[in-house]
């Protein structure tokens, strides 16, 4: 058993908490009005499964708009192209497990 915590280091940007050889955990806090990925934002062999730990924003997956906010859990499927933004009041604050592992 091993457990990861968001330390403040981890608070802005993208962090991989840990993993095994099945899967991955990583840490992502958008600032308010920040976005990352795009279309061509692909994980070809691997599912990313993206759970909003608090504020709000959006996503789009192949092309889709997906409103998000807190408690939310979105599953992109292996090779989807998505972007991730933050809403403009807060930041947004997501957990990703991949499967099997990206990074």
């Amino acid at each position: 058993m091993k457990r990861h915590r968001m330390t403040n280091a981890e608070a802005a940007g993208f962090q991989v908490a840990g993993g095994t050889a099945r899967s991955q955990g990583a840490f992502m806090t958008l600032a308010p009005g920040e976005a990352t990925g795009g279309p061509d934002n692909r994980h070809p062999t691997s599912d990313q499964w993206l759970f909003v730990a608090s504020g709000s924003g959006s996503a789009i997956v192949e092309g889709e708009h997906v409103a998000l906010e807190a408690g939310d859990l979105l599953l992109i499927a292996a090779g989807e192209g998505h972007e991730i933004s933050a809403a403009d009041g807060a930041p947004l604050v997501t957990v990703s497990v991949y499967a099997p592992p990206v990074y």
